[in-house]
């Protein structure tokens, strides 16, 4: 690992700056300030091509990101809560690291993962990180131990004109607190 870790962020919908794409650039600003390179695939940035191990051939979307993936030294995911679980558009993305199965880091194995959730209400946001977590571990990853958790109901980044909840602000920024941290030490 260099002096400067990279963080690779993964997120948001196809709209973009969505609460989750808002999230997690909120996260990768502070990996940022804390001495980091980042590189944030969102929106437009997803592969939007439904993952297919029988091809090779990959969009030009897919193909930064498998490359980004293959350099990071931590990870941050942030999805909205659809229907209790991820959003298709972010399983599908993380489809695409079964292209590191050969590499010498197999996966995301040695690299922390981050998690952030944004739904509508509480009630899915557990089963969702519950989920994220499982498929973390599932790809060698280290998920950190902190999960953050936005309620997007409460506008949690400000409507027109307003100020962003310091909460939702500070369970960003720890989530990259805990992703830099293991990054450092785990490469």
């Amino acid at each position: 690992m260099n002096s400067r870790p990279l963080i690779v962020g993964l997120g948001g919908t196809l709209r973009e700056d969505s609460t989750a794409e808002r999230a997690l650039r909120t996260a990768l600003a502070r990996a940022e300030q804390l001495g980091c390179d980042t590189a944030v695939f969102s929106a437009s940035a997803l592969p939007t091509e439904i993952y297919d191990p029988n091809r090779t051939d990959r969009s030009d979307q897919a193909r930064l990101m498998v490359d980004a993936l293959r350099r990071a030294d931590g990870v941050i995911i942030a999805t909205p809560s659809y229907h209790g679980s991820l959003s298709g558009l972010i399983k599908n993305a993380i489809d695409f690291i079964e292209d590191l199965r050969a590499d010498e880091r197999v996966y995301l194995q040695n690299r922390a993962v981050g998690a952030i959730v944004c739904a509508d209400g509480p009630q899915a946001m557990g089963a969702t990180v519950a989920a994220l977590r499982a498929i973390v571990h599932s790809l060698r990853g280290w998920p950190t131990p902190y999960a953050a958790t936005i309620n997007t109901r409460s506008r949690p980044f400000g409507a027109e004109g307003q100020p962003a909840d310091p909460t939702a602000i500070q369970a960003c920024e720890t989530v990259a607190n805990e992703v830099v941290q293991f990054a450092r030490r785990g490469s």
